[in-house]
């Protein structure tokens, strides 16, 4: 039988995470000061604007579960840019970009728009790990013409940023500032005080903790559909994880209307 966690132990847990925890960054994200002062930095541009931000969780969020997307910003330019935050190294992570870049895309376009209107979007990828193996801290993918090396815009921007790499730059000291714990980093301020603000006062801890019951019931619901899928009786997984076989019938049901 599964067992709940406590608020003390989600409390406990809270101070252990870090800006590059899927769970903390979307709380974190919400604040667009935030969200402001990373793309600031990692764009090199110090008049750079967020004017929206939603995250995953946000009932302003028109993606669904089909999609993950970490924090989709709208830019003061009504480009759209999406932080993402990878900790786990255990699948194709250019491809991801790709696809999440095109699902922005065609979300946010209407049928009948002529191409030139079509909006530009950013990918900003930030991993726990360096898996394009070159020693830089930020690499820009760009579309080249193969003859010549001339750089071709179509609007599409990936940028992957590591915390391995320390180039000894801003985004090195931001990249820094997502593995810990604490966050005192005077050149990131909004940054810093927003997670101590999570994890020292009353509703920032209830925020994190409302998110974290998200992702828990998210894992416990994803866990039920592949023991689905693998025929275990509603009345079996009703029992193992101490819900009704009503509860169970509906995840059911909405695992068939997805088939």
């Amino acid at each position: 039988m599964s067992k709940e966690m406590t608020l003390q132990e989600k409390k406990e847990r809270v101070k252990d995470l870090r800006p590059i925890d899927d769970v903390f960054f979307e709380v974190l994200a919400e604040k667009k000061e935030v969200c402001e002062e990373i793309l600031r930095t990692i764009l090199e541009d110090p008049n750079l604007i967020v004017n929206e931000v939603i995250t995953q969780s946000s009932e302003r969020n028109i993606y669904g579960r089909s999609v993950r997307l970490d924090a989709l910003c709208t830019l003061g330019n009504g480009t759209k840019c999406n932080i993402e935050v990878q900790r786990s190294d255990n699948d194709n992570h250019l491809k991801r970009a790709r696809f999440n870049a095109a699902s922005i895309t065609v979300k946010e376009s209407n049928p009948g728009d002529r191409f030139e209107n079509v909006m530009d979007v950013y990918i900003v990828y930030i991993s726990e790990f360096n898996f394009l193996n070159k020693g830089k801290t930020i690499y820009h993918i760009d579309k080249t013409i193969r003859e010549t090396g001339d750089v071709v815009d179509d609007g599409s921007h990936e940028i992957f940023v590591n915390t391995v790499i320390d180039d000894g730059t801003d985004i090195a000291d931001l990249m820094s500032c997502f593995t810990k714990k604490q966050v005192k980093n005077p050149k990131f301020p909004n940054l810093s005080n927003e997670v101590q603000r999570l994890k020292e006062t009353e509703g920032g801890l209830s925020a994190v903790c409302e998110v974290m019951n998200n992702y828990i019931d998210e894992e416990k619901r994803i866990r039920i559909e592949k023991m689905i899928k693998k025929g275990y009786s509603t009345s079996e997984i009703a029992d193992i994880y101490d819900m009704s076989v009503e509860e169970i019938k509906k995840i059911e049901a909405s695992l068939l209307q997805k088939a």
